[in-house]
């Protein structure tokens, strides 16, 4: 049919999949955690069609609206928010829960789609730089005051939009250092940090001053990189003494191993392993886990739910899961690349963005690679606001995509 033209069975196939895929995984641990999950979806495929038959300038139209009503979403949190699990970070209705955070996601990637498309944004010009930051800042240091360290995280993948819009790669791999130097500064002695730190700047300087390198790196712009590094360096380990002793162990057990926290923050990573682990090449069989329908792992159907297709599944399935989920977001970076819209573009690389984020958080968290920090696997683990958030952006992307293609200009 010539109306369905421009929609992208391809997309639309695979999210089909994980959420079906999910909900069985769901079900094996919990069955009625499953039929719960089951009628999320159902509620997230109804709102993603109330998306696709909106008009198609709605979401840039609204992207201020939306963008501040998800900041006064989080604001709210503090006075009216539900603490679980040591973070007030839910609103609770009757027996209904709602995480904000990951509807304020959505909210910034429309704004900055919004102002990165329009023709006062520059990349190379600062003041129109900080204001694209200072979209993303706004919500990030309301969810840095909850906290929800996880949530913080996830919104550096709007960075990645911006790189692609013209921020200097400079900038963008420091910032990538930083979160580096400070974890190698955790197992390694500070001083050979910097060391290091200065080995690598001195090579820069030289090929700065032979005219060798990029002029995008100015000298400026290398020595004050190097006193921060070095700064973070030595900071380190009185920062990590400084956290509180839940999300300290969380980091040291990247170092020391989950063995040595088995009775505390190691106990999830120490099972999850022990899960993934026992499922084998080919696993033992849906809903015949041992450690799934024993439940040793605390979360399971949340941000740990991979273990148990690791165990039910084993590696062939596991390996099939990974696989489709870089398909899907490997195809989001490619429809947004073709967009003739910049906005679609912008929120397209958001898009695709937080997911690529959140995937690659929450599996290195569940084999031991990433802190536990209490990432959810997107449209797989269980709960009704990241499932519908994340439908709601698949939707309008995907609905954004469809208007594109059809487009005559």
């Amino acid at each position: 049919m010539k109306s369905l033209e421009g929609i992208d069975r391809l997309g639309l196939g695979l999210y089909f999949l994980l959420c079906t895929f999910a909900i069985a995984n769901i079900y094996s641990v919990d069955e009625t955690l499953g039929k719960k999950q089951l009628i999320f979806f159902g509620i997230s495929v109804f709102v993603g069609l109330l998306i696709f038959v909106s008009r198609s300038k709605f979401f840039e139209n609204m992207s201020g609206i939306i963008y501040i009503g998800g900041v006064l979403l989080l604001i709210g949190l503090f006075p009216f928010g539900k603490e679980i699990l040591g973070q007030k970070n839910w609103y609770k209705f009757g027996s209904f829960t709602m995480q904000p955070v990951e509807f304020a996601k959505i909210g910034v990637a429309l704004m900055l789609s919004n102002y990165v498309s329009g023709s006062e944004f520059n990349a190379k010009n600062k003041r129109s730089l900080y204001k694209a930051i200072g979209i993303i800042a706004i919500p990030a240091v309301v969810v840095l005051m909850i906290p929800d360290v996880g949530s913080l995280l996830v919104f550096t993948a709007f960075f990645i939009a911006l790189y692609r819009e013209g921020l200097s790669g400079f900038l963008f791999g420091i910032g990538f250092l930083f979160a580096v130097v400070f974890l190698v500064s955790l197992a390694v002695n500070p001083l050979y940090v910097v060391l290091a730190i200065l080995l690598i700047a001195g090579v820069l300087i030289f090929l700065n001053y032979y005219k060798m390198s990029w002029n995008v790196i100015s000298i400026s712009g290398i020595v004050g990189s190097i006193v921060l590094l070095c700064g973070i360096a030595y900071a380190s380990p009185f920062i990590l003494e400084k956290m509180p002793k839940h999300q300290r162990e969380r980091i040291e057990v990247l170092y020391k191993g989950e063995k040595a926290f088995r009775d505390t923050s190691g106990y999830n990573l120490l099972y999850s392993k022990t899960a993934i682990g026992s499922g084998g090449v080919f696993g033992k069989g849906y809903r015949e886990g041992s450690v799934t329908q024993g439940k040793f792992v605390p979360e399971q159907e949340t941000d740990y739910i991979f273990c148990t297709v690791g165990e039910e599944w084993g590696f062939v399935g596991s390996s099939v899961l990974v696989l489709a989920y870089l398909i899907f977001i490997g195809r989001i970076y490619y429809l947004a690349e073709r967009q003739k819209s910049g906005f679609n573009r912008v929120f397209g690389y958001s898009f695709a963005s937080i997911l690529l984020m959140h995937f690659s958080i929450n599996l290195g968290m569940v084999m031991g690679l990433f802190p536990t920090v209490g990432i959810p696997l997107p449209y797989f683990s269980y709960g009704g606001s990241s499932l519908l958030a994340f439908s709601m952006m698949t939707f309008i992307f995907f609905k954004l995509n469809y208007s594109d293609q059809n487009s005559l200009v």
